[in-house]
């Protein structure tokens, strides 16, 4: 199977990454399509010559054509390799917004995949929801699961608006764990640890947290009320938090994350 990767990007280096440390592609079979064709033998990634800086019928030979380019970049893309595709090549799109009837008209191309991954892609956790046009059988997407579960774990759905509400959960959503890890490390900095403690402190008890969470067939309000005794600290921190509705602004922003997502896509 040959893979062809417009644009190589960081997700387009990720696949590339995943797809040689699995061994489901060979390196000598992932060709990437670059704006500039210099330099490329410092990335070490796959053969130089396997680096291609303009379309041309080469496209035609490979499997599956993966488009890994800015979402504003793709009409001038589509432009220039659409001469050079196959009606019937497989082609999955990790572009945000860009939806599957864009792109088969764009492209002149049936058989489509969309999917948003999201960042811990780039270490092998990544989470992906994808889905495809109706003329994408079973069989292609065994293959293409396949491959993005190279790089993390994926859920395949139907109803494609739920590739904005991925994008608002799941493809947004480290920054969110992020922003509550960095609000945990200035309140430990406030309480009197320095930096390099609070960051230890705080980047120990989510991986811990995490993993504890996947170790039991636990809901998170049970590990909630495990840690929380009455009259205790942990209620102590909880009630603030339920007085000042953080649940509800929670979700207000993955909702305001999901409408934005719906207006990029239109």
């Amino acid at each position: 199977m040959k893979v062809a990767i417009i644009g190589f990007g960081n997700m387009g280096k990720t696949y590339a990454n995943s797809f040689i440390s699995s061994r489901f592609i060979k390196t000598s079979d992932i060709y990437a399509f670059v704006k500039e064709n210099n330099e490329v033998s410092n990335l070490g990634l796959i053969p130089v010559e396997n680096y291609i800086s303009s379309a041309s019928a080469i496209l035609h030979d490979f499997d599956i054509v993966i488009l890994s380019v800015k979402p504003q970049d793709f009409s001038t893309v589509a432009k220039q390799i659409k001469p050079f595709l196959k009606e019937s090549q497989l082609i999955l799109s990790v572009m945000a917004g860009v939806t599957i009837d864009t792109i088969s008209n764009e492209l002149n191309c049936s058989k489509i995949v969309r999917s948003m991954p999201n960042i811990p892609t780039q270490i092998g956790q990544g989470m992906t929801v994808f889905t495809a046009s109706s003329t994408v059988d079973r069989k292609e997407l065994f293959i293409i699961q396949n491959l993005i579960n190279t790089t993390g774990k994926s859920v395949y759905v139907e109803d494609e608006s739920l590739i904005n509400a991925a994008t608002a959960i799941s493809g947004s959503g480290p920054a969110y764990v992020f922003y509550f890890m960095q609000s945990m490390i200035n309140a430990a900095v406030e309480l009197g640890f320095n930096e390099s403690e609070a960051e230890l402190l705080v980047n120990q008890t989510f991986r811990g947290s995490v993993s504890i969470q996947n170790s039991a067939n636990l809901s998170n309000n049970d590990w909630i009320k495990k840690v929380t005794s009455k009259g205790g600290t942990t209620e102590s921190a909880l009630s603030v938090f339920e007085k000042n509705n953080l649940e509800k602004t929670i979700i207000e922003g993955i909702l305001a994350a999901n409408k934005r997502a719906i207006e990029l896509g239109s």
